[in-house]
């Protein structure tokens, strides 16, 4: 059995991070080990007062351990991070648990629509940069990625101007980029963009816009897509698998008209996803 471990944060309530990861790279049939940097009474989007503990100094008690075992991993998935201390200690957990054939795939969870997320500052986009400098893909937003060049925030792009960012963004270290949430027909349809800064590969995978948002799918897509990427599968087949299973979630989601800060219903798609695997 394939093995990830995720470093991320725990969202007691709000379906993200570590309650999303966990679950569905389990359904995938991969091992899942988890790292929780923080632990939060719910997502920092749409919530007021919740609550936060820091966990930056079992990070490295844990990897610690870790290596008295030998343990290792076929794929290191991080996410949301809180702040520039817990980066440090990824980047060290990453240099130490890299082996030979150990993929790094790194979500840099902190913004959306043109804003970071609470909590961070302008200084905090160069940190996570330094983190998807060691990595093997990164999967950024539109907003993220142009939280990471320092480039205006923008929703009027065409293909060339997306392949651009993908190749600014390889530049930082990462060879392969998936963009998400991107479209090219006046919001008609949206889906996930790969460049391979190695072979100069292009890929583009979409669905119907749907009217309606929810928190979470990012940590959906790429939860899904890192496991489907480290079971062997092609990237079309695991970008089209994620993408799928996480517009699959909104459909099922929107009927019950649920707060969209409460995350999508994954839990009912979970035989679906396995039917997407066949």
């Amino acid at each position: 059995m394939k093995r990830i471990v995720t470093i991320q944060d725990v969202s007691c309530f709000g379906k993200c991070s570590i309650t999303v990861a966990l679950p569905l790279v389990s359904a995938m049939g991969v091992e899942c080990a988890i790292i929780p940097t923080s632990i939060l009474s719910t997502h920092t989007g749409g919530f007021k007062n919740f609550t936060f503990t820091d966990l930056n100094e079992d990070i490295p008690k844990i990897a610690k351990h870790w290596q008295e075992y030998d343990i290792k991993f076929d794929s290191i998935y991080t996410g949301y991070l809180g702040n520039e201390k817990q980066i440090n200690y990824v980047i060290d957990f990453i240099s130490k648990f890299r082996g030979e054939n150990t993929f790094v795939f790194v979500d840099p969870a902190m913004a959306d629509k043109g804003k970071l997320y609470a909590g961070f500052d302008k200084e905090f986009p160069s940190h996570m940069a330094r983190l998807c400098s060691v990595a093997d893909m990164i999967v950024p937003n539109i907003t993220e990625a142009s939280f990471l060049l320092d480039i205006p925030y923008t929703e009027d792009y065409d293909e060339s101007y997306i392949l651009n960012v993908c190749k600014r963004l390889a530049d930082l270290g990462a060879k392969k980029i998936v963009l998400t949430g991107i479209h090219f027909d006046q919001n008609k349809t949206q889906g996930a963009y790969f460049y391979d800064s190695e072979t100069g590969k292009t890929h583009y995978y979409c669905r119907d816009t749907l009217d309606a948002s929810f928190h979470g799918t990012g940590d959906t897509f790429s939860s899904v897509l890192c496991a489907g990427l480290t079971r062997g599968y092609s990237i079309e087949k695991a970008i089209k698998i994620a993408v799928d299973f996480t517009v699959l979630c909104i459909e099922k989601t929107i009927p019950d008209k649920i707060n969209h800060s409460y995350g999508v219903k994954f839990e009912e798609c979970v035989p679906e996803l396995i039917e997407m695997m066949k």
